[in-house]
């Protein structure tokens, strides 16, 4: 399983479209070559870095034996690996979408596995 932070409004305007093309935080799929993913250890990282003043954000779980596109994983720094998709996600691909809520201190919280 690997997972994709997304703006509920980038969530919605997906299954209205028939698949997912944002990168990651206001880039598209077309502006960056591939979506962004993390392993679910990544997941918190990745919300406190790029989402902190972000609104409401959703957790994609995708399965990506079910996704058309080819999954690579890319070394963005010495001895840091990230999954990412180089072409567009697949509704079906996305097994579960959960909240990613706030703990009372405000970090993200990760939802039960």
């Amino acid at each position: 399983m690997i997972f994709h932070i997304a703006e509920e409004s980038d969530w919605t305007a997906a299954r209205a479209a028939g698949d997912y093309r944002v990168s990651t935080r206001g880039r598209t799929l077309a502006e960056e070559g591939f979506i962004h993913a993390s392993r679910r250890d990544q997941v918190l990282g990745v919300a406190e870095a790029f989402y902190a003043d972000a609104g409401p954000l959703l957790l994609l779980s995708i399965d990506p034996t079910r996704l058309s596109a080819p999954v690579r994983d890319d070394e963005v720094a010495p001895g840091v690996v990230f999954p990412h998709i180089y072409g567009p996600i697949d509704l079906d691909a996305v097994v579960a979408v959960t909240p990613l809520d706030r703990g009372a201190d405000g970090s993200y919280r990760l939802p039960p596995s």
